[in-house]
Order: C-alpha cells, then structure tokens, then sequence
C-alpha cells in the first residue's frame, strides 16, 4: 500500500546496507491512523534474517568508517540535516496519521537536524589524555568505537530520537542498526531514503522496521551488537537489559518511563504554574514519559489553582491531527486507549473525578481521550504509582515542605521533577532532595535544555544523553602505557 507525498509515492521498506527493500519473507502489518481507524500503510515486518543483514553489513562497514576523516563523516550528516529540514512537512505528516502527533506542534525533524548538524562539529571532543605520572613511562588514553550500535525508538516522538542516538553514536566511528516502533514507523521509514540521498555509505546507517518479536529482541541480544540505546517503557528496558546480560553483556542506555511530580508553593506564581503544568500533560496528548501526571499544590492555595487548572486543561481543540487548528490528538492507537481508559475507570474508584473521564471513541470514531483531572487521590493507588501515558492529571495537596517532598519521592520513577516557588533557599533544597535526574525550577517538562545531561533515577533508566555527554556512550577507553628507554642521547 503506497502512500502519496506531495505528489510523490512512499512505501515503508527497510534500509540494509544501502538498499530499500522488503522484508525477506515479504510480511507486513498494518498500520491504522488512531484518530479516523483507517488503515494507512502495511509496513515490513523485519524477520530474523532482516536483523542479521543489517547487524552483518553495520559490522562489515564499521571499520572503514571508523577510518574515515571525521570532516569526510560530518558532510553526511550537514546534508543529511538539509534534507531533514526540507522534508519536515512530510514527515509531520507520516507523524500524525501514524500516531496522531498534531502537525501543529511538530518540531522534531528540525530538532533531529540540529542534533547532526552539531555533531558534525563535535567531533573534535573525542580525545583522550595523557601523562608521565608513572616513572618511566608515557601513558595515554584512546576513546574508540564500539563497532555497531542498535538504538530502538520510542513512538511518541521518534525523529528526535533517532537524533538523539544516530548522530552520537555515527560520529564517533560506530555504525548502526535502528529499529522504529510498529507504533510509528512510517517517519523512520521515509528517513531511510534520506540516507541514501545524503551520501552514508552502505551498512553504515541501517533502518528496520518491525515488533519487539523478533527483531527488538534478536538486536539485544545479538553477539555482534556491542552497544544499545533504547528509550520507551521499563518493562521493555528490563527485558533489553536482560537479553543483553546473558548474550554478550553489551553496553545499555535506557531511558525509561516516568510518573513525574510537580510541587507548587503557596508563593508561586500560580498563573505560570497552571499554564505550564497544563501543557506537560497536554502536549503530545500525555504521551510523554516526563509529562507532570503528579501534581502536589499547597493547601492554601489549591483550591485556586485547582480551579484555574481545570478551566486551563480543559481548552484543547480535539480532531484531524493533520489540520493546523489541531491543538491535541488521539492516543497513539487502540492499546495505548484501552490502557488509558482502564486507567479512567480506576481513578474512579480511587480517587475524585474533576474533569473529563472518559474516552471519545464512540463520539469522535477515533482513539481521543478527554483532559482528565483526579483530586485526592491516595498515594498509594494505581493510577498514582503506574504510568498512564495519557492526558490524566492527579492533584494531591500538602502543608509542609518535607510532607511534599515525602510524597513526591514515593515512587520507583526518577525521570523528571518540577518545583514552583520565588524562595531560592526552598528551591535549592527542594531540587536537592528531589530523586530524579531532572529538576526544573519555575518551569517543567518538556522544557529542557541540550547541553545538560538527560535521564532517569530508579527505575526511569540508567546513562545520560544531552549534547556533552552522549558520545561518551557509544566510546570505549582504552589505556596504552609505552615503556621509555632510560638511556640519554
């Protein structure tokens, strides 16, 4: 099934070793836009001969890339960045009526060129050091290449990723093998032929598409991948870090799943919080693993935020994500809404109902979800503990900064974790004892910024990523220490 694209026909096949092809025993599945049910694309289901391709041609190139002149590597990557940018109306395209990402607010094939383009010039970073410390001796320091490098993609936002993970990981010499998630395929499909295009040569940027069975799974465990980056759920990042422990105990980065909280003081500014904290959860319609589900606001002044909140959350234009009038769309398909309304239900027995509650399939024919609100909820109910990866927001209260700081802590995520207040004293000591590997001050997720580091405490994952810390991940050090002739001339 082909698919037009300003005026040009797109069909998803994979890329193994500079050829577009389909998978080797000619399998699809079907792809269905979640806000009309219509089917979009049947896409290739790469077997395991697919994955052992592509995992074959990533280690036959790796070497002569790595040999390569990083100059010769970053011209790829400035064109491959061009022609991100030049077809970013396609691909918010593919993006919406795949997973339903609203094109109005689509950004990442813009952010994904940045991520190349700075890399390309990044590569001067990658030294070592070295000594005379030990007498006797000069010593010094390598970074290398692993040798292939898997990254598997999440479907919420899959061109930022593949940015996040392809650029590092390219430029340090690495080759790679990207899988994109059955849920959203079509994107990384469409970057395949603009690898070609851009001048990578063969085997060394390999794009398949497909399940975790069984191309996900053969790539954590395949004895020639030597490192993997992942980013989705944490059942997913436990079975990876499993599969990779009892094959060849490969190098993983996870980034994992969140149930991020939101403390507001009764001296924030209480307008900025209810905007801000608003467009976390609707953003993506909730589907982000940093989205704020949990927020705690201070009893005095939660009766005021609760009702701004609600009146702020509820203003989203639902419909064709497609149109530019679209602020929020449906959740990514039939799973991610049955979850999400199984999460409703839940709530309420557990907790108060607000706002919204309930799912829209039946009045809309697509898989919406209304902006939901929960007020008091226990803190130890499902919907408080689990990640919904939805629009639900959970409003707690609390009087005291260590009851705050108590219950936002009290839980087995780490990813992301917000403070509003104009006492600096509180909000260094709230960003001090926050357990999460992110902490924004009178601001919350999504915002970040790119030269920090980015990743989870607990279990929301294990490594960092961000501009100056994620080619670290992809090099391997290596010690020489050269024995030097006493003698004098």
């Amino acid at each position: 099934m082909n698919l037009k694209l300003q005026q040009a026909e797109f069909r998803p096949q994979l890329l193994i070793n500079g050829k577009l092809q389909d998978a080797s025993d000619g399998k699809t599945f079907a792809l269905y836009n979640p806000a009309t049910r219509e089917k979009v694309a049947d896409v290739p289901e790469a077997t395991a001969d697919d994955v052992n391709a592509a995992v074959a041609a990533a280690k036959a190139a790796q070497p002569a890339w790595a040999k390569s002149s990083p100059d010769d590597r970053a011209k790829c990557f400035k064109k491959f960045a061009a022609l991100l940018r030049e077809h970013s109306d396609e691909l918010a395209h593919l993006e919406a009526i795949s997973m339903g990402r609203p094109v109005k607010s689509y950004f990442d094939a813009y952010a994904a060129a940045s991520e190349f383009e700075h890399y390309a010039e990044a590569w001067a970073t990658i030294q070592g050091q070295a000594s005379i410390n030990t007498p006797g001796f000069l010593t010094m320091t390598l970074r290398q290449p692993f040798g292939v490098v898997a990254a598997i993609i999440p479907w919420n936002v899959p061109i930022l990723f593949l940015g996040h993970k392809c650029a590092p990981s390219l430029i340090t010499g690495n080759t790679v093998v990207l899988k994109s998630s059955e849920k959203a395929p079509l994107t990384s499909a469409k970057v395949a032929e603009l690898v070609n295009e851009a001048g990578f040569p063969p085997g060394v940027f390999n794009i398949i598409s497909g399940h975790g069975m069984p191309s996900g799974a053969m790539l954590s465990s395949h004895m020639d991948v030597r490192a993997l980056s992942f980013t989705g759920s944490c059942r997913t990042g436990r079975l990876i870090q499993e599969a990779a422990a009892k094959s060849n105990l490969k190098k993983v980065v996870l980034e994992l799943g969140g149930k991020s909280p939101s403390l507001i003081f009764e001296d924030a500014n209480i307008e900025k919080a209810v905007k801000d904290t608003a467009h976390s959860l609707q953003w993506n319609s909730g589907q982000v693993c940093m989205a704020n589900s949990r927020i705690y606001v201070q009893k005095s002044i939660a009766p005021k935020f609760i009702e701004a909140f609600k009146t702020h959350f509820a203003k989203v234009n639902h419909g064709d994500p497609t149109k530019q009038e679209t602020d929020m769309g449906p959740q990514a398909d039939e799973v991610q809404y049955k979850n999400v309304t199984r999460y409703l239900e839940e709530g309420k027995k557990s907790g108060t109902l607000a706002l919204g509650g309930t799912g829209k399939l039946e009045t809309m024919n697509g898989y919406f979800v209304e902006p939901t609100v929960f007020l008091d909820v226990p803190e130890d109910a499902k919907i408080q503990k689990e990640e919904i990866f939805g629009p639900v927001a959970n409003i707690n209260t609390f009087e005291t900064e260590s009851e705050a700081l108590a219950k936002a802590n009290d839980t087995e995520f780490g990813l992301y974790a917000s403070v509003y207040t104009k006492d600096i004293d509180r909000a260094i000591r709230v960003a001090k004892a926050l357990e999460s590997g992110y902490v924004g001050v009178n601001c919350t997720s999504p915002q970040t910024a790119r030269d920090l580091p980015f990743g989870g405490y607990k279990a929301s994952g294990q490594g960092r990523e961000g501009y100056l810390h994620s080619m670290d991940n992809f090099l391997e050090t290596k010690s020489v220490i050269i024995s030097i002739a006493e003698d004098g001339l």
